[in-house]
């Protein structure tokens, strides 16, 4: 039983913009992971934060989370016009990962934002919570113990779902399901439709929001052919594609090194009372 103090310890480094950003991330994964009103109330202070990738993160953990207690604050967030569309777009996202069909009339209404980013994610949101009124059985679990976007397409081969996916006809709905299952598929195959063809490219010329994906994208598939373009672009005029380079390369390092837990704040804390 974790009590609220220890929670309060692994939430203290997160609000210390002191901190190296990658520090702050590892602090707010055992948050996640520990789930809980405290641990919601100590992520949704960190919203104050200047840093948009942090905050991104921050809302990202919260739907992850799938605690209804988080709503509030993620509707706060995506209301406030003040914080970055990334921001506010990950927010709508989180919404619709809780699952909770009582969020649909504010995704509907947040479906018309004039930032196109966040009206597309407010879109799919509504999309996924139809899809499960409409679909008694869940999204099947994936490899990466994500609650995604979109439910990955049944669709298995990497031909064909990368042609949906690069289909601007199609719906941005479908396009997603074929990205997720695109990357539930694997191989190097995957890899290369995903990141190292289209992705690297995207990383380089594309929007910062669309760029810092693209480089969270190569540090989860984590292998050597992504960590040159990783350091490459950790040094970005863009704040948010630097940040997520620098974070990215943080969790290359531990996918391939001999850590056994990336977030280990709590057993940290634990081992040393």
């Amino acid at each position: 039983m974790v009590t609220e103090q220890e929670v309060e310890a692994i939430g203290r480094p997160l609000l210390d913009a002191a901190q190296p950003l990658p520090a702050r991330f590892r602090a707010l994964f055992p948050l996640r992971n520990l789930g809980g009103r405290a641990a919601v109330e100590w992520i949704g202070r960190a919203f104050g934060d200047g840093s948009a990738l942090l905050k991104h993160e921050l809302a990202f953990c919260l739907g992850q989370m799938q605690d209804e207690a988080a709503i509030p604050v993620l509707i706060s967030v995506l209301e406030d016009t003040a914080q970055e569309p990334m921001v506010r777009h990950e927010a709508g996202e989180a919404l619709g990962a809780i699952g909770n069909p009582n969020v649909l009339d504010i995704l509907k209404r947040y479906s018309q934002d004039p930032v196109v980013e966040v009206a597309e994610t407010c879109q799919l949101a509504v999309r996924r919570l139809e899809w499960l009124q409409n679909n008694k059985e869940k999204p099947s679990t994936t490899p990466y113990l994500s609650v995604d976007p979109a439910p990955p397409a049944e669709e298995t081969d990497v031909a064909k779902l990368r042609e949906i996916l690069l289909d601007e006809s199609q719906e941005l709905f479908d396009r997603y399901r074929a990205m997720f299952a695109l990357r539930n598929v694997g191989g190097q195959a995957a890899v290369l439709a995903l990141a190292e063809g289209e992705g690297l490219s995207l990383l380089r010329a594309e929007s910062p929001m669309v760029r810092h994906e693209c480089a969270e994208a190569l540090g989860s598939i984590a292998r050597p052919s992504c960590l040159q373009a990783l350091r490459a672009f950790a040094s970005d005029e863009e704040r948010v594609v630097r940040e997520s380079c620098q974070v990215a390369l943080d969790m290359y390092e531990y996918e391939n090194g001999a850590q056994f837990q990336y977030a280990d704040g709590l057993c940290k804390l634990q081992a040393s009372s």
